[in-house]
């Protein structure tokens, strides 16, 4: 044993090892690197479940499944749970789907298994017809048609109609491409007659598994009654599951939608407290799933591979969403439907987005997406890449963007008639930075009462962009930072938008394209914050910019490392950050001496 003083010693060392420890991780900024995803893990079950079902690919409908080795089915188990339970599932495949739930209840792996539901069956019928076509007959169709907002003539000679079916085929696993009529279909291709109700493929399913999807969705959380249960409005926690290949979506979560302008106390509660943790959802022909719900947790999954969006949250307040993957979303194409891999809709209150690797959402899909009454969001510490819009808040009023990377976006972020968005010490790389307004308003507008949740045109102002790190290599030829506004407001608004701008920093290897416009109510010719303050001295006072610039900057800009080396001299920074932007970031004020993300490399 350790005498008193030796004790007391060590407790002195040991703090201050922890004190050393607490310094070096205020000095490094986020995004962390990872993990993001699902991370395999060993489940046990849960030790306050009142009453445990496991359940099995093959296990019997009559089976109690209150022992592992004599498994119910997945259906048996969701007619039969209520609060308080929690379903076990054994590894494997189970293609099913259209399961109703009320309860609030848990449903997660049996140990370290794996187990998928498909919302696809496998296609075994097939007739060989000539020019290498075969059919099959498939009874489980998803016709459908675009939104009714959906502009027809602007669109249709861009998107045919038949992207907004929610049918899918894969073979091997690999989607296929849907086309319009029979004499489209290739190897990679499918044509479904809806008519006739055919499906047709051009590879041979001798030779392939040919699945065709048979479910609408995996998992519905109903508010109203199912299974002759009423519903507690307590949402499931759900762990470790694959959901893959349905139509339209894989989960969702109902709740009220409002029609108008909705106080946070009048939706979001039929549902509250859904958890997804360590899931992946995966090739849904809309959306991975619809989640509506106070008190909402989305933590570790993956979402890809969807037709539009990937998560779409709606009318729901204080959610977070952590340290997710959203990749390859609006994969269909669809234009003038304004995909997102992440949609925060309709007057959503205190949504957090924090540690989520957005990364590859082509076809101009947006990153993560706050629209139409959203207010407080959080977004920090993510990694946004190759998604354009990284991070767009619109029509929306009071967000914090802190502690982000943005790389290859086109447009950084986005903030587009909003208020109060305070943009502190991210990075920006081939990415823009771009402020907007217009005369957009409740009135006449094709959305009918959206904009009438946001600030009114003459409220559309009180950001702050201070201490960023905007970066343009030798093919990016964008401005780095635009305050764009409708020449028809140039009498109506002569304030700016911004009313905090200052300590950013700007490197660029090539001239810009094109001038951007100002924070005035007209354009102006300046290129760099020194020009601006010469304008206007309340801004960019401590700003600095680097033209044609070529020398010491990030410690591994091929490897994404965007540390700032300590010879480059814009590493130093006077920034006032805020006190609560520090907090969300997990910094010491001291030790933010730096632009942009991350600190630099001594």
């Amino acid at each position: 044993m350790f005498s008193p003083e030796l004790r007391s010693r060590l407790v002195k060392v040991l703090f201050t090892v922890a004190l050393m420890f607490a310094a070096c991780a205020s000095l490094h900024a986020q995004p962390s690197g990872g993990p993001y995803g699902p991370i395999q893990r060993t489940y046990e079950v849960p030790a306050d479940a009142a009453h445990v079902f496991y359940v099995a690919p093959d296990g019997k409908s009559d089976a109690k499944g209150d022992s592992v080795d004599e498994p119910t089915t997945l259906e048996t188990a969701i007619e039969h749970v209520v609060t308080g339970d929690a379903i076990i599932l054994r590894g494997g495949t189970y293609r099913t789907g259209n399961l109703r739930l009320n309860q609030g209840v848990t449903i997660q792996p049996y140990k370290d298994e794996r187990p998928i539901l498909k919302g696809t069956k496998v296609g075994t019928e097939w007739e060989r017809l000539r020019d290498g076509l075969w059919r099959i007959r498939w009874t489980t169709l998803f016709p459908s048609a675009p939104q009714d907002w959906w502009r027809r003539e602007r669109e249709s000679a861009r998107t045919p109609l038949y992207k907004f079916n929610n049918d899918m085929v894969f073979a091997d696993g690999t989607l296929l491409d849907a086309v319009g009529w029979a004499g489209e279909v290739g190897e990679n291709s499918y044509w479904v007659d809806y008519d006739k109700g055919y499906i047709y493929v051009g590879t041979d399913p001798a030779e392939k598994e040919i699945e065709i999807t048979a479910f609408d969705s995996a998992l519905v959380r109903t508010k109203g009654a199912a299974h002759g249960k009423e519903s507690d409005k307590k949402g499931p926690t759900i762990r470790g599951i694959t959901f893959t290949q349905y139509a339209y979506r894989a989960i969702e979560i109902e709740g009220a939608d409002p029609e108008g302008v909705s106080p946070e106390a009048e939706h979001g509660k039929d549902v509250v407290g859904s958890t997804f943790e360590h899931c992946t959802i995966s090739f849904c022909s809309r959306v991975a799933g619809y989640f509506r719900g106070d008190k909402m947790t989305i933590r570790h999954c993956l979402i890809s591979d969807t037709g539009t969006e990937g998560i779409y949250i709606l009318s729901s307040n204080d959610v977070l969403l952590e340290r997710n993957i959203i990749t390859r979303t609006n994969v269909e194409n669809i234009t003038g439907y304004y995909a997102s891999a992440v949609k925060i809709f309709n007057q959503c209150y205190r949504v957090t987005c924090r540690e989520n690797l957005v990364i590859d959402n082509g076809n101009g899909s947006s990153g993560i997406w706050y629209d139409v009454g959203e207010v407080d969001g959080v977004f920090v510490n993510n990694w946004v890449e190759r998604t354009d819009n990284g991070f767009f808040f619109e029509i929306s009023q009071g967000a914090i963007c802190a502690g982000n990377v943005f790389v290859d976006c086109g447009t950084g972020i986005k903030i587009l008639n909003a208020r109060g968005v305070r943009v502190y010490q991210n990075t920006f790389v081939n990415s823009t930075a771009w402020f907007e307004r217009t005369p957009r308003s409740a009135v006449g507008d094709h959305f009918g009462w959206h904009p009438a949740t946001g600030p009114d045109i003459d409220e559309r102002a009180g950001h702050e962009f201070v201490g960023n790190l905007l970066v343009a290599d030798e093919k990016f030829s964008r401005p780095l930072l635009v305050f764009a506004q409708t020449a028809t407001l140039r009498e109506q608004l002569t304030d700016f938008q911004v009313a905090a701008l200052d300590s950013n920093v700007y490197v660029r290897r090539t001239e810009p394209g094109e001038t951007p416009p100002s924070i005035y109510g007209v354009p102006t010719d300046f290129q760099t914050p020194e020009k601006l303050h010469e304008l206007d001295a309340k801004f960019e006072a401590n700003s600095k910019s680097y033209q044609n610039y070529f020398g010491p900057l990030f410690q591994g800009e091929q490897l994404s490392r965007f540390e700032l080396l300590a010879d480059f001299p814009g590493a130093d920074s006077t920034a006032d950050v805020p006190a609560d932007v520090l907090e969300l970031l997990g910094w010491a004020k001291e030790s933010a001496t730096f632009p942009g993300a991350f600190p630099r490399e001594e």
